[in-house]
């Protein structure tokens, strides 16, 4: 059982430390590709890959099971992915990198009132406040014209409630049996099925001849390779390892990640406040994956 734990915390992380660089990748990409193209691009490599990789069918053995399927490729790969590039063109990037850290919050509440299986904790509820104070100085660290954009942020807001219902999908789906694998490559189906329609209306352009461009070619594998087909499954894999609250909390690193990638590759530079922030996510996600139960230690003395 602990070997199997530490396996589901290096999976969180591995996904944590990927999607991290996947926004400086699709920062680059931006450059020659739309959102839409990138989602779609990305999303169908790593559905290719999945079948290369495990091309065994899966047998369905529930009408309710290839339902959670549906609604979870709706929510994690359509319906987030969609909302939250929308969100990107109303409102400031560090606004919504802001707003997509609350998801832990969100998940939480979700998972207990739908799983019943993760209690309410004090110490998640602390390392949250303490976690989202980190990430605000570290995205907020340089701007002198914060706003508040209502569409954008709720949009923004929109799509952390979004992922959250996802992962309790996933944890659900865990449930059933099936190989991590084979869930996952059913999830990005339904995911770009549900995705068609928004070509149309996002003006898709398949235009291959891009990928002639070396540097194209590489951070469009990446996010198709490692950021979809592999991390899908490694996150699946940590929720039904160590359940979607503690999994969820990772989420909290995302920043540090982008932070220490853009000093890397875009010869970002780091500040005080930033390493302050930095100190204050880490810590914040310490506590909040803390075994220690607050609330009876204080009511013990």
């Amino acid at each position: 059982m602990k070997n199997k734990n530490t396996a589901g915390h290096l999976s969180a992380l591995i996904t944590i430390l990927i999607w991290g660089i996947t926004f400086v990748s699709t920062k680059t990409l931006l450059n020659n590709f739309s959102p839409i193209d990138i989602l779609f691009f990305r999303f169908v490599i790593g559905f290719m890959v999945l079948i290369v990789v495990y091309p065994y069918r899966l047998k369905v053995t529930n009408k309710k099971h290839e339902l959670t399927f549906a609604c979870a490729g709706l929510c994690g790969v359509t319906l987030y992915y969609l909302i939250e590039n929308i969100a990107l063109t109303f409102t400031m990037a560090s606004n919504v990198g802001i707003i997509s850290s609350i998801v832990p919050f969100f998940t939480v509440i979700l998972s207990y009132l739908f799983l019943k299986e993760e209690p309410l904790r004090i110490n998640f509820f602390i390392g949250f406040v303490i976690a989202i104070t980190g990430i605000s100085l570290i995205s907020l660290n340089g701007t002198s014209n914060f706003q508040l954009n209502p569409l954008g942020d709720l949009l923004a807001v929109l799509a952390t409630l979004i992922w959250a219902i996802y992962s309790v999908l996933t944890r659900k789906i865990s449930s059933y049996g099936y190989h991590t694998i084979q869930t996952t490559r059913r999830m990005f189906f339904y995911g770009i099925l549900f995705m068609l329609p928004a070509l149309f209306l996002f003006n898709f352009q398949l235009k291959l001849e891009r990928f002639t461009n070396p540097v194209s070619l590489f951070n469009i594998l990446f996010l198709g390779l490692g950021a979809s087909a592999l991390c899908f499954i490694t996150w699946n894999y940590a929720v039904k390892v160590l359940g979607v609250v503690k999994t969820s909390v990772y989420i909290y690193v995302v920043p540090i990640v982008t932070l220490v990638t853009s000093i890397i590759v875009l010869h970002e530079q780091i500040t005080y406040l930033t390493s302050f922030g930095t100190i204050l996510t880490l810590a914040g996600l310490f506590i909040s994956e803390s075994k220690i139960n607050l609330k009876k230690k204080r009511t013990s003395k």
